[in-house]
């Protein structure tokens, strides 16, 4: 989903914390804080990229 991306800048403010926090082992929230205090909530996750079954198609097809 685009409507959730957020753009990040090139360059962060110095003070800007990366923050991580788990549960369980897990990963349960990811946010940049800003020095003036604002945050943004990044995904937990990647996203994937292509389609898996896609890239093994090609890989099977390319081998004899």
């Amino acid at each position: 989903m685009r409507a959730s991306a957020v753009r990040l800048p090139n360059r962060f403010p110095v003070g800007t914390r990366f923050v991580i926090e788990g549960r369980a082992g897990r990963i349960h929230l990811r946010y940049l804080e800003f020095p003036d205090g604002r945050q943004v909530v990044l995904p937990s996750e990647a996203p994937a990229r292509g389609n898996p079954r896609r890239r093994q198609a090609r890989r099977a097809g390319g081998r004899k």
